[in-house]
Parts: structure tokens; sequence; C-alpha cells
């Protein structure tokens, strides 16, 4: 297995959150050693320095540098912005490397495929991360189909719960609330969940339509006499659940919150309070800027007449969950549960299947479910000969992009949309 094959090197571009998490799989598993970083917040990277044991020279404020270097790595990681990717990545494959690419690939289908085409071209190894597809709970559901316990898939439901705190922290206050900033929500959020849709299936999607909005997230359900920021005393913050004083400054456990709002490794309480003074973290959750939608419907035709509903929504504490109904029997599961139910049709009976290894924190600061480690062994095996059943090729992950893409369409333009208009 992986702990007998070589260490690799790696060059890691960009070092939030997602960046200096593989980094830290890598190092602690023993799989990868991060050789230089790029990376414009100066905390940020000398905390990559530190733990990596980097000299000055091998740390870099930009990619640009770096990436005129001769090529140092066995491959890179790219984590930056959504859209940052496509220049660090067109410029790593034209030096070789293989790269572990943060999802999504780029905010636009155009840059998908461009760097689906450079990758092809060049022969370099791709891994866009959908973490999903290396969680033993997703991996256990692929499991079952395949043995035909289920019998041919007829029809899927699955909702991915955002969370209503998760959502006013990423998707309201944070990068991901404006999509002319970043990304539309269905992209950002449930690229993930397009994918392994189509992974599990192991069927190409044929139609989409999709409803969604933004409702509650907005000006006209400001509580009366709020402020524009929480900080300045809010008559309402001793009961509303997104009173940034109390989920930034006063939850001391909340350690991702901090670090993502003050972008530092360790803040402190005055760190914290100043960027509730001075940034959006700060801001009144039904004033800020965001324009992506806080919930959304998605209806998917598959191959052969399979009809998946999929439903991506804040209002609830968090969480994925799927049933599965087959022309055999019918499986229910719950992401953050490690037993799947499966009923039988024959036996008119139920039976429970237990997830080995299950890690039932499916946040990202539980790091999705066993996903994160999960992707960085099936890397290592890919950059070592090896390619798991969990991984696909950068032409089936870009084509999986374009559901979320075709997604976003019906829903801003009111149609059924055909992948036929997606097609590259």
């Amino acid at each position: 297995m992986s702990e007998l094959k070589p260490m690799k090197k790696v060059i890691v571009i960009g070092c939030g959150s997602r960046g200096k998490k593989y980094a830290r799989v890598g190092k602690e598993t023993g799989l990868f050693e991060v050789v230089a970083v790029a990376e414009p917040i100066a905390d940020r990277r000398n905390h990559m320095k530190e733990v990596h044991g980097l000299s000055d020279e091998m740390c870099f404020e930009t990619w640009e540098p770096l990436l005129e270097l001769p090529r140092m790595a066995d491959a890179a990681i790219i984590a930056t912005m959504d859209r940052d990717h496509l220049a660090p990545a067109l410029a790593a494959i034209a030096k070789g490397y293989d790269l572990l690419l943060e999802k999504p690939m780029s905010y636009c289908p155009e840059e998908c495929v461009e760097i689906e085409r450079a990758a092809k071209a060049a022969g370099v190894k791709v891994i866009v991360c959908h973490v999903l597809r290396f969680t033993p709970f997703f991996k256990a559901l692929k499991r079952i189909i395949k043995e035909g316990t289920l019998g041919e898939i007829v029809n899927i439901q699955h909702l991915e719960g955002v969370g209503n705190v998760h959502q006013s922290h990423s998707f309201v206050r944070g990068n991901w609330g404006n999509s002319d900033e970043s990304s539309c929500m269905i992209l950002q959020k449930s690229c993930h969940d397009m994918d392994i849709l189509a992974w599990l299936l192991d069927k190409r999607c044929e139609r989409v339509h999709s409803f969604g909005s933004l409702v509650h997230f907005c000006e006209k359900n400001a509580p009366e006499g709020a402020p524009a920021r929480c900080i300045d005393g809010c008559p309402h913050g001793e009961t509303c659940p997104y009173n940034a004083v109390k989920l930034y400054l006063e939850d001391k456990n909340n350690a991702w919150f901090r670090g993502a709002s003050t972008k530092k490794i360790e803040p402190t309480d005055a760190d914290v309070e100043q960027v509730l003074r001075t940034t959006r973290y700060g801001q009144c959750v039904y004033r800020c800027n965001n324009n992506v939608v806080d919930h959304q419907v998605v209806n998917l035709e598959f191959e052969g007449g399979v009809t998946v509903s999929f439903t991506m929504s804040a209002f609830n504490k968090g969480g994925r969950f799927i049933r599965i109904m087959g022309t055999k029997g019918e499986l229910t599961a719950t992401m953050s549960d490690p037993i799947i139910r499966v009923y039988e049709f024959e036996t008119k009976k139920s039976r429970e299947i237990p997830v080995s290894d299950m890690a039932t924190d499916d946040t990202i600061v539980g790091g999705h479910g066993g996903g994160d480690s999960g992707i960085m062994v099936a890397f290592h095996d890919l950059l070592c000969g090896e390619k798991s059943d969990s991984v696909c090729d950068i032409e089936e992950t870009c084509r999986n992009h374009m559901i979320a893409f075709a997604a976003e369409k019906s829903r801003v333009e009111g149609r059924v949309v055909s992948m036929s208009e997606y097609e590259f």
C-alpha cells in the first residue's frame, strides 16, 4: 500500500484552509513532502514555512516566480480562489507538474475545458478535489450499487444540508457570497454532489432543470433596529443565530471561523474584533453584498431514463442525506451515520450495513468524512502508478462540472437545459 511507496514532493499554491489541510495530511501520512509554497498572506506563508521546514527562498508571495523555476516536485497542489485557478494550473501543467486542483476547476465552463485540454495534451495527471468520492461512506454506497443489491437504479433523492451558520459564514459574509467575485452556489458548494451522483450511477447526465433563489439572507429580512454591524450593539443580538460577536469573538472553540475571518493562524481577540469592525464578517447577515441562492433544487435525467432530485438548502443543521431506489430494493443513508439501511423487495426485510472506518463528521473541519485524507492517499497512489476506483480522469471531472453549470443556466433562464449544450 501507499505507506511502502516513496514519498512524493509537492509545491503548494494557495495556503488557505484547503491548501494548508492537504499539505498537513500529506505530511502526517508520510506520503508527501512540501518543498515550496506560494501564498500572498504572510501569516499563512510563515506558518507553512515553519510546519514544513522551508527556507525563505522556497516561500513565495505569488505563484509566478515559483513556476518560473525548473520543476522541483512531482506535483502541485493548487488551492487558490475559484477565479484564480486557470493561470497557475496552466503554468504548472506546462512545467510537467501533476495536479491536485481544488474544486471547482474554475468559475466558468470555458476555463474548465481549457484546463482539461491542456492537461490531456501535456499528459499530466489531474485530480480535482471532489473529496466525497474518497470517503468510506460514498465508497460503500458505490460498492452496494455495483454488487447489484438494489438491482437497476431507477431514481435517487439526495439532499445537501449546508447548515444555516455555515451558509452565513461562507456564502453570505464570506468569500463565496457573491457569484460575481467567486462562483455560483450550485457550482461552489454542490459540484461535489453533481459529481458524486454521476459517479454512483456511472451514467451521463442528459437533461437538467433547476429552481432556486435567495429568500432569507437579504435586506428585507433585517430585524427592526439592527445596525449595519453586529458589534455596534444589535437589539436582537441575544437571540439572533447569526450574531457575529457570538460566532467569531465569544466562541473561542470555533477556531475555523476565527481563522477564516482574520486570515490568521492563531488570531487574538483583538484580531477578531478588528475584522468585525472593518470587514464583511462583522456585518449584519441581512445587510451584506451576497447574491448567491440560499436554497436550490435540481432535477436531473441520466442515461436510460434514471432520474435524480437534488436539494441544496441552508435551512438545517447541516449534513448529506440520500435515498437510492432500484428495481430490487431501496437504500437510505445519512453521511453522519455509520449505518446504511437497505430494504430488499424479495425478502420484504430491512437490514443494516455498517460502514467500516466511517468518519461521521462530514464538515470541512472534520475532514469531509474522511475524504480529505482519502484523496491524498489516492493522489499518492496515482503518482505511483495505481489508480483507485474513486479517481476519474480530467475529462470526466470536467463533464460533471458541466452539470452544475447547466443547473445554474436552468435556474436563471427558467428552462430545461440539455447537456448537449455543454459538449466539448
